[in-house]
């Protein structure tokens, strides 16, 4: 119903009252109005009368005349229960603006569109005149209501839904305040500290130091040779010191054998020392720079390809993968499906580096596992990739692997909903449209990332990789709490 039509009921009314008070105003003093007396008065004006049969075939007739579209739903045209008011002024059956609320996502008037404020409550006062004008169409609605259990299944969803929204607080404008309670103190620090020690960071210039993996080797200074020893392990600082007594450039380095490494003055005779700095010296002089071997070596060269991997992850792992399958197999979705199917189990190095993974393809079963996780557990995946670095990165690592297992939580709660609904053949709708909405934003980041800053990358960056485990961690609390809620 809409909020014009309930303000013209009220003047209903109030028309009404006013004309018994003109027919009781023949005496020379005016008498107050009691309940019995209002109850006793005169039927009403013929032209309301008229109204109303005119109207004979919008249902039921009340015991003043009024009809049941004048108090009906502009959603289920049918006679309101339990009416709800929006800021606009439109009214709906509370049960109409639950699945309304749920099946759309959206917190706005079904008829004007315009947002709402806060979470709509019961208009009680036009509850209890329809209850009383229509008390027989009412019971018999509320009974069919109880009896669908979806119905009352979005009913209650919709009222817990509104009920967190009180706990978490709610601005006026309806947007999310933060992740609320002890989590939104928790956020608070922690994004000061980050923006501290991003802004240290960057006003230091420690960032803008040229890294090995953008710096050429035919450039590498000795000191250059040094730190690139350094990468390999804790074992090659047993060579350190004749790499610095020969001062040794990224000239030189490229030009040394298995034979001079052998001999004096470099004396690598061990030949799994010797045989790991070939392998390495070999990748350094296809690709001409030191390779990126940790995460933040790839985000210095990489800082937009990062940043998309990382969001990409969270938000759609399935179709991120294929990505790396169709556009960066042999950099990237080899060594991951290497490292998280492993053909055999290879021994671990004694300096805590991932094992090395074969560059040939992967064999059937390591693609039957693959698909399988794939289908299943695609942030399991993600989780065991972490898992292999953590001899590097234990405190990065620790959160890669807590946030796949959160997300992998929310992601089970979301097919939990779907089936519990029976809206399994919504299901490939739902897949298409999440298809098309993470090819827009793909492409929106592909042609916008190039003009952000560094400094903004990064903290995008650092907020993705620490922060969104804290957010999740509430988003899992909720779901448990309140399977069946929804939030839009």
């Amino acid at each position: 119903m809409k909020g014009a039509d309930a303000d013209t009921d009220t003047d209903g009314d109030l028309f009404l009252a006013s004309d018994e008070d003109e027919d009781s105003s023949s005496s020379s003093s005016p008498l107050p109005v009691t309940p019995e007396s209002a109850t006793s008065s005169s039927k009403p004006p013929a032209s309301l009368t008229g109204h109303a049969a005119g109207c004979g075939d919008g249902g039921g007739v009340g015991s003043d005349g009024i009809t049941e579209r004048e108090f009906s739903c502009h959603c289920c045209y049918d006679v309101l229960v339990d009416p709800t008011t929006l800021n606009c002024g439109h009214s709906f059956c509370r049960h109409c603006l639950a699945q309304w609320w749920e099946s759309s996502h959206k917190t706005e008037c079904p008829e004007c569109r315009e947002k709402w404020e806060g979470f709509p409550r019961v208009n009680i006062l036009l509850r209890d005149a329809v209850e009383k004008l229509f008390p027989g169409a009412v019971l018999q609605r509320r009974e069919q209501i109880h009896a669908n259990p979806r119905v009352s299944h979005s009913v209650l969803a919709f009222q817990r839904h509104g009920d967190e929204q009180a706990n978490r607080g709610v601005a006026a404008g309806g947007q999310r305040r933060g992740a609320g309670g002890f989590f939104s103190g928790v956020l608070t620090a922690l994004t000061a500290v980050a923006v501290m020690l991003l802004v240290y960071h960057w006003s230091s210039g420690e960032g803008v130091q040229e890294l090995l993996v953008s710096k050429p080797v035919s450039n590498w200074s000795p000191e250059d040779v040094a730190l690139w020893l350094e990468h390999l392990g804790p074992w090659a600082a047993l060579y350190r010191d004749s790499f610095d007594t020969e001062q040794v450039n990224g000239r030189l380095l490229t030009l040394l054998d298995e034979e001079e490494l052998s001999r004096p003055p470099y004396s690598v005779l061990n030949q799994a020392h010797r045989r790991a700095i070939l392998e390495e010296l070999e990748r350094v002089r296809a690709l001409g720079v030191k390779p990126p071997q940790n995460l933040w070596e790839y985000k210095a060269v990489n800082g937009g390809k990062s940043l998309f991997l990382l969001y990409a992850l969270k938000s759609s792992p399935r179709l991120t993968l294929v990505y790396l399958y169709l556009f960066d197999y042999e950099n990237t979705f080899l060594p991951f499906i290497h490292t998280c199917c492993p053909a055999h189990r290879l021994n671990r190095p004694l300096d805590g580096r991932p094992a090395k993974t074969p560059e040939e393809d992967p064999n059937w079963k390591q693609w039957s596992e693959f698909l399988v996780k794939y289908a299943l557990l695609p942030y399991q995946l993600i989780a065991e990739f972490a898992w292999d670095w953590l001899g590097v990165h234990y405190w990065t690592s620790r959160f890669v692997i807590v946030n796949a297992m959160l997300l992998s939580v929310l992601e089970g709660c979301a097919f939990w909903r779907i089936w519990s609904r029976s809206e399994i053949r919504t299901l490939p709708k739902k897949m298409w449209s999440h298809f098309w909405k993470m090819m827009s934003q793909g492409l929106a980041f592909i042609l916008l990332w190039p003009m952000i800053p560094q400094f903004v990358c990064n903290c995008l960056f650092y907020w993705a990789l620490y922060f969104n485990p804290i957010i999740n961690i509430d988003l899992v609390v909720q779901q448990l709490r309140h399977p069946d809620t929804q939030v839009p």
